[in-house]
């Protein structure tokens, strides 16, 4: 891998189009490589929730996370290849259940504010659900495996749960959307 990535500058993309990992080339406009850059933003976005104060189990999670999502960009990235799977998403179901469990029953509408952090992962939650529907739409125009869709969906509600979360870590709690606010 060293010498793949030893050289940034191939100047081979100066003419629009860009490398798949089986050695094809597509257009950097394409629904593939617009998937695989909403994926790699999210991933980004997640490591700058980590910059944040929290709990180091969560810490841990994230970073998981993070790994998995770099998988999926390399089953995006090469047509036909299987890295996200049942277990992945089902990891994440469990987190899930275990990070809601303690959580209040939402009466409201909550607003993607009160930490920095909680506002962080409610970035991540946004982004989350962009890279969903790019996945959606490529899975329009070429085969793509459930497992990648499933894995961003559950990825989605979960960082609106940690959100919640990272919230009370902080002391905080939910911000709720004021529906008879007085606006103006």
């Amino acid at each position: 891998m060293g010498n793949r990535l030893s050289k940034i500058a191939t100047r081979t993309g100066d003419d629009g189009t860009t490398g798949l990992g089986d050695g094809s080339r597509t257009g950097k406009d394409s629904a593939r490589i617009h998937s695989l850059g909403e994926v790699d933003e999210l991933n980004s976005f997640v490591g700058l929730l980590l910059c944040e104060e929290m709990p180091g189990d969560l810490r841990e999670e994230l970073i998981s996370i993070q790994h998995d999502l770099f998988d999926l960009g390399g089953e995006l990235c090469i047509p036909g290849y299987e890295l996200i799977k049942d277990e992945h998403v089902a990891r994440l179901d469990g987190l899930l259940e275990k990070y809601n469990a303690d959580l209040p029953v939402l009466k409201e509408f909550i607003l993607p504010a009160g930490s920095r952090a909680a506002a962080t992962a409610h970035v991540c939650r946004t982004v989350c659900r962009r890279a969903e529907r790019s996945i959606v739409a490529l899975s329009h125009a070429e085969e793509i495996r459930p497992h990648p869709r499933q894995y961003v969906n559950r990825l989605s509600d979960l960082m609106f749960v940690l959100a919640r979360v990272l919230n009370r870590y902080a002391g905080g709690s939910d911000v709720l959307w004021q529906h008879e606010r007085k606006r103006g």
